[in-house]
């Protein structure tokens, strides 16, 4: 899955199904708001799958109030009205102890897909562009926890060939990543670039619509 990052890249492009392609942004603090609108919104069951248990509105605010946008990585796919309808955070830690690697980091991954979005490819895309920014940044290890009952996170792990350890209704799945090539940078460049245009485009047009809405 992971060899030839520029090639799976352009054929995403293609979208799904007949559908439009999936462009994935890395987002910043001034998503922050947007980010929180999005995780307040899964019900009780999103967010077990999510978080590993039904946490409260609470719970969610105070996590989202600590993402550090300049140390983690988030990335996010927007819908034609600028609503965020998938998120995928990248935690990055100390690989101290760890024997999978030999790097000084180790990277984990979690990600919601708004129902709306389900069955479009989002969560798979917003895992490859994590894969893929992990490779450009000098970390091969990749880990995704996640309940065993997450068919679909379950899939995407399988699918990505990731070594998955089950215990007590829980994976623990682990991906040893190749290093940097020209194509996965080539490709997430390109990437962040065709998703940051799409991205002004839908908040200007949602703005625009704003604007017009309240004149009349």
């Amino acid at each position: 899955m992971l060899d030839n990052p520029l090639r799976r890249w352009i054929q995403g492009l293609r979208g799904k199904k007949g559908q439009p392609p999936v462009l994935v942004k890395e987002l910043g603090e001034r998503d922050r708001r947007r980010v929180l609108r999005h995780l307040l919104a899964l019900d009780s069951d999103d967010r077990l799958l999510r978080f590993g248990s039904m946490i409260p509105d609470e719970q969610i605010t105070a996590y989202v109030g600590k993402i550090d946008f300049s140390r983690d990585i988030v990335f996010g796919v927007v819908n034609n009205v600028f609503q965020l309808v998938g998120m995928g955070h990248l935690a990055f830690a100390s690989a101290e102890g760890r024997k999978s690697t030999t790097k000084q980091q180790v990277a984990e991954f979690g990600v919601s897909v708004s129902k709306s979005a389900r069955g479009q490819g989002v969560g798979t895309r917003l895992f490859q562009r994590a894969a893929t920014h992990c490779r450009n940044s000098d970390v091969d290890t990749l880990y995704m926890q996640c309940l065993t009952s997450n068919q679909t996170m379950m899939h995407i792990a399988k699918k990505a060939g990731m070594r998955i350890k089950r215990e007590y209704g829980e994976a623990d799945a682990h991906l040893e990543l190749p290093p940097p090539s020209p194509g996965s940078v080539m490709a997430e460049a390109l990437e962040e670039q065709f998703a940051a245009i799409d991205y002004t485009v839908k908040a200007n047009t949602r703005a625009a619509m704003k604007f017009f809405t309240l004149k009349k």
